[in-house]
């Protein structure tokens, strides 16, 4: 791929040279058919000018500014123009440093062989004002473009360093709130070993209903134990010290919310429902990210929630007003929320519908 040009490199020379051609044969000047030759020939030298500009740009300039020792001159026709032009910017727009002013000074020296020598008109201060307008805008206007290329290719990069490290602080954070499942679930365990265990012979049918708990928590630890191999890395996650939040704690986050100016209708399950210790604080977390983005970017400051079991599936719903002048924000705090629904095994869609931005997404109650 790097030998092939692109296809501007070879339409924009083409249409120079078809336009020169045309030119020539409607002008008929004297010693045309050189004239013809050259132009093509010029024309044919910038299609590398991407890869050697500092080499195609005088070469294709020396080759028109050669057209009145053979035949046309340049006064006589308007394309020639082109091609310096083109040969200029190129040598603002791909030489990174100013190596290409360099390329400029030749071009406007073989410009002044050519007054000198040819040309025998009288010259004066006008023809370099003249002879610097030709040539350098379009060198300023290549190296702006430059300038501009590079700002954005930075940009780019800037933009996938932050969602790489959004994404990392996320899974992070994943494997914290799972740490603290895990942690709980297997203090739950230790505890309830116990009791059966002073049970055992007093009263059997106890102790085999708390092995019956003890195992049934065991299964839920290994899906989290699973989950949390899946997010962590070589780096050791932080510690939590508080417990981590859940389906319990979505009234709480919701009257916080109205608190602070977001009118929040919210449809939630009674009190009791039992979720996986992942899918549980991650309910919470999903539904934390929604209303923040509605308090930030709703222009009526009403949000919609609900959440909603269904089977062997919990479905999260959210809306929110949208305008489309507000935006969403960065989307990194949606790439963390499909983040979280990925490691959980569920879906998550969203985006603007019929004037309100909407989210839905799906987890897992039961590990595969």
């Amino acid at each position: 791929m790097r030998g092939r040009p692109h296809l501007l490199d070879v339409l924009v020379p083409a249409a120079i040279a078809a336009l020169g051609i045309v030119e020539l044969v409607l002008a008929a000047p004297p010693g045309w058919e050189y004239g013809v030759a050259l132009e093509v020939l010029a024309c044919g030298v910038l299609v590398g000018r991407r890869r050697w500009p500092l080499v195609v740009a005088p070469v294709a300039a020396a080759t028109v500014v050669a057209m009145p020792w053979f035949g046309p001159r340049l006064e006589d026709v308007a394309t020639p123009i082109l091609v310096l032009a083109v040969a200029c910017y190129s040598l603002g727009r791909r030489i990174d440093d100013l190596r290409g002013l360099a390329g400029v000074a030749l071009v406007a020296a073989m410009l002044l062989v050519d007054y000198t020598l040819v040309d025998l008109r009288t010259h004066d201060v006008t023809d370099v004002v003249f002879v610097s307008t030709l040539l350098l805008p379009p060198y300023v206007f290549g190296r702006i473009t430059r300038k501009l290329a590079v700002q954005a290719q930075q940009l780019r990069e800037h933009q996938a360093a932050e969602r790489d490290r959004a994404l990392r602080e996320e899974r992070d954070r994943i494997a914290r709130d799972l740490h603290d499942v895990l942690a709980h679930s297997l203090s739950a365990m230790t505890v309830q070993t116990a009791a059966a265990q002073d049970l055992v012979r007093i009263d059997p049918a106890r102790a085999e209903a708390l092995l019956g708990d003890v195992a049934s928590t065991g299964r839920r630890a290994l899906d989290e134990t699973g989950r949390l191999l899946h997010v962590l890395r070589d780096e050791d996650g932080e510690l939590g010290l508080r417990p981590a939040p859940g389906l319990a704690d979505l009234p709480a986050l919701v009257e916080e919310f109205r608190d602070r100016g977001l009118d929040v209708r919210a449809d939630l399950p009674a009190d009791g429902l039992a979720l996986p210790g992942g899918v549980d604080v991650s309910t919470y977390r999903i539904a934390q990210e929604v209303l923040t983005n509605a308090l930030r970017y709703a222009p009526d400051r009403c949000a919609e929630i609900s959440v909603r079991a269904d089977g062997a599936v919990l479905t999260i719903a959210a809306s929110n007003g949208w305008d489309g002048r507000t935006g969403v924000g960065s989307g990194l705090g949606l790439l963390g929320v499909a983040e979280r629904v990925k490691v959980l095994g569920g879906t998550v869609r969203h985006g603007p519908q019929q004037g309100r931005f909407e989210l839905r997404a799906t987890l897992p109650l039961v590990g595969s």
